[in-house]
């Protein structure tokens, strides 16, 4: 038999019966607990387990923090960087080397590794920990870019920029991994704000910083400053590496979890389905086998990415169904693309990745070969998008990031859509003169202004969006596919230039040994041969933004599928995140009789 509970009300007998006590007794009440004061980052949910509470970020002493911060940003500046600074020297690298029909294969090999193994290091890095990936891959990334200032030839320096790549992709995405999960809640707005700056800046400052090196030292010092730069970083962050006690709860995966065939399947099918868009700058036509064959294996590895990723699935829940703790970690994981929200963020990622960076390499191209002017200077006309593209980020992060206010994530991409859109399509109308208008420089304000706007939003939305135990394949994926879109843009751009400029060399205006001066020595040029080239620039040019008007259109219907009727803060998503964490692990506790692995040297 239970304890009998007491009623509100008193019994007859203790109506009657005289009392010794001065004052009448109080019915007894069920106690009212009042919560305590939730802290930065804690989890305000009554069952909240003491595991549960390191789930979210930990108070991080201020200028640790902040050394932390300046190392793995520093990081992730270097690595975006790569992926634009040698758009203002190839023309003095492919004067060097003599070779001009190879020389975009310098910013393509190390775009198509960087693309390629995004997600495959987030994955080492829920095995080895956060702080190893990151390491080895600044290591990597600095040994191969001193690699490429000594190349001697242009097959040489092409593959030390695809080795070079790879450690850029470890750099990228595991700086995209670490911020958010190191970040205390009420800074999340502040450091979303910064990696949108720094993605924004990085790929605009690239041509500036690569003109000044190309035209007051030499080209090969694009390359070798990443020597001292990222070892002065590398120091700093491992120094400020926080202790165990101020890292989230993290839970390690094992080498036997690790996905390699989907790895293996989403580095094939990025790689080859970009590859025959920049052949086609060189290639006569369309329908070649060297066009086809790439495209239609690439689109094959992808097709068959997502079968392993279904059979996978099946599998998990035959073999292993309550046990979620021990999931496979997946290349391209299931739930994720079950979020409806996530995964349009991600193909909004992808369409706004293609014009961004297809401006940051054929304007400075334009500039150059239209405009006459110098690398440079070529750079430095690209300062204004750079400002706006600043902006963009710390706009987004003053809008989503407030404590109490309800995120506006929908609004803020869409935004980014329309202003990129906007500034593409005036583009299309601007005629080329004898000198660089000021109405073109303020059309990319409002490209640079969208693309802040994208980074930025896209960057807090997957930390919001995604589950704490996918959180780093999240910010991988959507790495990987903003450099995928990147380069596809990238490619695309060149195919268009190729095929103008074979239309002006069939029209017998432009002699082939024309180009190679252009690069080397474009006083050499006639007046005729230099109006071909700026026709024939300028006609791909167009081209180039009427396709990037297309692919952002489609970026709008896409960006749709971000919207949600009920909203909330970012604060209160972040805190359902660690809520349902908590509730997995305890999930798994109780399927597999054991504690769930929640040691935090996952982050070590």
């Amino acid at each position: 038999m239970g304890e009998d509970i007491p009623s509100r009300d008193p019994p007859p007998e203790a109506v009657d019966k005289p009392s010794d006590e001065k004052q009448p007794r109080e019915p007894i009440q069920t106690p009212v607990i009042q919560p305590e004061e939730p802290q930065p980052g804690a989890l305000t949910d009554s069952t909240t387990t003491t595991d549960e509470k390191h789930l979210g970020p930990q108070s991080i002493p201020r200028l640790r923090f902040i050394a932390l911060a300046a190392g793995v940003s520093l990081g992730l500046f270097l690595s975006m960087i790569d992926s634009s600074i040698v758009a203002t020297s190839l023309f003095t690298i492919a004067a060097e080397f003599g070779d001009v029909d190879a020389i975009n294969w310098v910013a393509l090999a190390y775009t198509l590794t960087y693309l390629s193994c995004a997600v495959l290091f987030a994955r080492v890095s829920d095995v080895l920990g956060r702080r190893a990936a990151f390491a080895a891959a600044y290591v990597v990334f600095i040994v191969f870019s001193i690699a490429c200032g000594f190349a001697t030839g242009m097959g040489q320096l092409i593959a030390f920029r695809a080795l070079q790549g790879v450690g850029g992709s470890g750099l990228y995405s595991v700086s995209m991994i670490i911020l958010p999960e190191v970040t205390p809640d009420r800074a999340k707005k502040h450091i979303a704000a910064l990696v949108g700056c720094v993605l924004a800046t990085s790929g605009v400052l690239g041509p500036v910083l690569g003109g000044v090196l190309t035209q007051y030292t030499s080209w090969r010092w694009v390359f070798w400053i990443n020597g001292p730069i990222g070892g002065v970083s590398l120091l700093v962050f491992l120094l400020a590496w926080p202790k165990k006690e101020h890292l989230p709860s993290l839970e390690r995966r094992a080498w036997k979890d690790v996905d390699f065939v989907g790895a293996f399947l989403l580095i094939a099918s990025a790689t080859l389905i970009v590859f025959p868009f920049q052949h086609a700058s060189t290639s006569p036509t369309w329908t070649s086998a060297v066009f086809l064959a790439p495209l239609l294996t690439g689109l094959l590895s992808l097709a068959a990415l997502f079968a392993w990723q279904a059979l996978l699935t099946s599998r998990q829940k035959k073999t292993n169904p309550n046990n979620p703790n021990r999931q496979t970690a997946f290349a391209l994981p299931p739930a994720l693309l079950r979020n409806r929200v996530y995964a349009a963020a991600a193909v909004h990622t992808l369409l706004t990745g293609f014009p961004y960076l297809l401006c940051i390499y054929a304007f400075p191209v334009r500039f150059q070969a239209v405009y006459g002017a110098s690398p440079l200077r070529a750079g430095l006309l690209l300062l204004p998008m750079l400002v706006a593209s600043a902006s963009g980020t710390v706009i987004t992060g003053a809008v989503n990031g407030n404590p109490g206010r309800k995120q506006r994530f929908f609004e803020t991409l869409m935004a980014a859509c329309a202003l990129m859109l906007l500034g593409c399509g005036l583009e299309v109308m601007a005629e080329p003169v004898g000198a660089v208008e000021a109405r073109v420089l303020g059309f990319l304000v409002f490209v640079g202004l969208g693309f802040g706007l994208s980074a930025a939003g896209a960057t807090m939305l997957t930390s919001a969006e995604a589950p704490v135990w996918e959180h780093a394949s999240a910010q991988g994926i959507v790495a990987q596919v903003r450099i995928f879109g990147g380069s596809i843009g990238i490619a695309a751009s060149s195919a268009i230039l190729g095929a103008k400029t074979r239309g002006e060399l069939a029209g017998g205006e432009l002699p082939p040994e024309a180009l190679a001066h252009l690069a080397s020595d474009p006083s050499a040029l006639s007046p005729e041969q230099w109006g071909s080239i700026r026709r024939a620039y300028t006609d791909a040019l167009r081209e180039d933004m009427i396709v990037c008007c297309a692919v952002l259109a489609a970026a709008m219907v896409v960006t749709l599928g971000i919207y949600r009727r009920n909203r909330v803060s970012l604060q209160e998503m972040m805190k359902q995140r660690y809520r349902e964490e908590g509730e997995r692990r305890r999930a798994a506790k109780g399927g597999s009789g054991q504690q769930p692995d929640g040691s935090r040297d996952a982050a070590v």
